[in-house]
């Protein structure tokens, strides 16, 4: 907790006793403990701590009556709170004005989101990537370094490397695993010898994410291994896809996974839920496929659109893509 505290908080966020945290995320997920505990406590900061559900009038509702300067949450939350306005004869927009910083991690946050977010409420999301094994983030968007789209530049006190699968550096641009090295991260997984074993090597933990850096150092999410699709022999980050959906004015948030089509071979498969008022017809998946195929390699457009009314999600606000697996490709 210190060193997220000290590297993160402070380095990144530069925390102080003036501060107020409000965290989307509970108390019981390590995201949610830095952020709503050992972060204000490391300051002598505020912590406003939220019992009920995260439902965008409730979360706007906790901002607008206790004025937090940091809001930490998901892209789930922040989509859903960009999809939400207040009632006919309401008095203006919501009143964001006391956030000085916005956080996200738990999925990649969609360039789309972060511009629209800035551009209603005036206020950056720093996406970043944590993993409990590490406790809070290790690679971050700073204030001063955003990239939409990018999970940022390694917070300093930690050390990232991109590995192929023989353990070999890959080159810029080229999709690696990331591994990690810092104070923050764990010694062993408690009674699972082998997990250890496959997941920490000496100071380095293998975190199970697909990433490529850029030339200015930027890391940018592919995709968790098993998420990752093959298509045609190349292959194809489900995120690349997904953040080119949610520049559609239509599409509130998408996951995109692999399905086999009647050769039995691979292609995208979109899942998609349409912002309120927006009628799902044959129409618009088709639309939805043109609008990709526009924007990536033809490989990678969508060869199946469907819509749900919700994407299943675990209590973090991830998508669960082995649901979308199972609807994809049932028995």
């Amino acid at each position: 907790m210190v060193v997220c505290a000290e590297l993160f908080a402070k380095g990144v966020l530069g925390v102080r006793a003036t501060d107020r945290f409000f965290s989307v995320a509970k108390l019981f997920f390590a995201y949610g403990l830095g952020n709503g505990l050992y972060f204000p406590f490391s300051v002598g900061g505020t912590s406003i701590l939220w019992p009920g559900p995260p439902s965008p009038p409730h979360v706007y509702d906790v901002i607008e009556k206790h004025r937090p300067t940091l809001l930490f949450s998901v892209p789930t939350s922040y989509g859903m709170l960009l999809a939400h306005h207040r009632s006919e004869g309401g008095q203006g927009d919501f009143d964001l004005s006391s956030v000085r910083l916005a956080v996200s991690a738990g999925e990649a946050l969609p360039p789309a989101l972060f511009e629209r977010f800035k551009r209603r409420f005036g206020v950056d999301i720093l996406d970043g990537i944590g993993s409990t094994e590490a406790l809070h983030m290790f690679i971050s968007n700073r204030p001063d370094a955003i990239r939409p789209g990018s999970s940022g530049l390694p917070v300093p006190g930690y050390e990232a490397r991109l590995l192929d699968d023989r353990d070999r550096p890959v080159s810029t641009g080229e999709i690696g695993n990331l591994w990690i090295k810092g104070d923050s991260v764990c010694s062993c997984y408690w009674n699972q010898h082998e997990k250890t074993k496959n997941t920490i090597e000496g100071h380095w933990l293998r975190t199970g994410d697909k990433y490529s850096q850029d030339e200015d150092g930027f890391y940018w999410y592919a995709g968790r291994a098993d998420d990752m699709l093959k298509v045609g022999g190349l292959w194809v980050s489900p995120v690349d896809v997904e953040h080119a959906l949610a520049e559609h004015a239509a599409v509130l948030e998408c996951g995109v996974v692999a399905r086999g089509d009647k050769d039995a071979l691979v292609k995208p498969a979109a899942f998609v839920v349409l912002r309120p008022g927006i009628e799902a017809t044959p129409e618009l998946a088709k639309q939805l496929q043109q609008f990709v195929a526009l924007r990536l390699a033809e490989y990678k457009r969508p060869r199946w659109v469907e819509f749900l009314p919700e994407l299943p999600k675990t209590p973090t606000g991830k998508i669960q893509r082995f649901k979308l697996r199972e609807l994809a490709n049932p028995r």
